[in-house]
């Protein structure tokens, strides 16, 4: 029987509320098992480029990288983020480690094409090394990754944090018997999105359809399913999506999917 290994992402309405973050790093100190952490932290990257005199640009989410914009998501994702994360796991007793996916070749990406929009250094991720995480798993650390990737020959590349998750989870499969855990700030994917217990528990291939259908899935909530049945299609266990408290057992409401 394979071992379980847990991957969680956590979104950044959470990494930017310390209070939120510290009942989360709690949880997730706490969960059994193995377990990888994923992080991004889009909107403290943006506060210190505005700082800096640096603009931000957004199209349809998704943020432009240039060159001045990777050097703040660098110094914000791989550098305040992650090392706080570290640092605040210690101190709830888990040993954690904090890495890029440049870190022993962790995550390998290519540059995205320009195609109708040029994204500048953003990256599309080509494979996970999980013979080298399975390593630190063993030596009983928990990899902490930010949002960043790389491309083997010495450029970063700014990765969106929830592809990053899923193919960790897809990449680990192999090994393990994985779960991927999407933590934000709502309890689930919602029926009505005024109504924060309207959670739907359970999404399969078919009511998934249904949704899509009826207009519930739509918005910020597509790219996310698109990741969560990609992963599913290739041999993640389950998918889980909802408030960091879902990694609490004696929680039920929050959304599984399944195939």
């Amino acid at each position: 029987m394979r071992q379980k290994l847990s991957i969680v992402k956590i979104g950044g309405n959470v990494i930017e509320n310390k209070t939120e973050l510290s009942k989360f790093l709690k949880l997730f100190a706490c969960l059994d098992g193995l377990k990888i952490l994923v992080h991004g932290g889009g909107k403290l990257a943006t506060q210190l480029a505005t700082k800096l005199g640096i603009e931000s640009k957004m199209i349809g989410g998704r943020r432009i990288t240039n060159a001045e914009t990777l050097e703040v998501i660098t110094m914000v994702y791989a550098g305040l983020s992650n090392k706080n994360i570290i640092a605040e796991l210690q101190a709830n007793n888990c040993n954690a480690i904090g890495l890029s996916g440049a870190d022993g070749d962790a995550i390998q990406a290519h540059k995205r094409p320009v195609k109708e929009i040029d994204y500048g250094f953003v990256g599309d991720v080509d494979g996970v090394n999980s013979q080298m995480i399975t390593i630190l798993l063993e030596a009983d650390l928990t990899p902490v990754f930010c949002a960043l990737t790389h491309d083997g020959n010495g450029q970063l590349l700014n990765t969106n944090a929830d592809t990053i998750a899923s193919e960790l989870a897809i990449g680990m499969s192999e090994l393990y018997d994985t779960t991927l855990y999407y933590c934000f700030e709502k309890k689930g994917v919602l029926k009505d999105i005024k109504n924060e217990d309207s959670v739907v528990k359970y999404i399969d291939s078919q009511t998934y359809q249904q949704l899509l259908a009826d207009g519930i899935i739509a918005d910020g909530m597509l790219p996310k399913l698109e990741n969560c049945f990609h992963a599913l299609n290739k041999k993640v266990s389950k998918v889980c999506i909802g408030h960091p408290s879902m990694l609490n057992s004696e929680n039920e409401l929050f959304t599984t999917i399944t195939l």
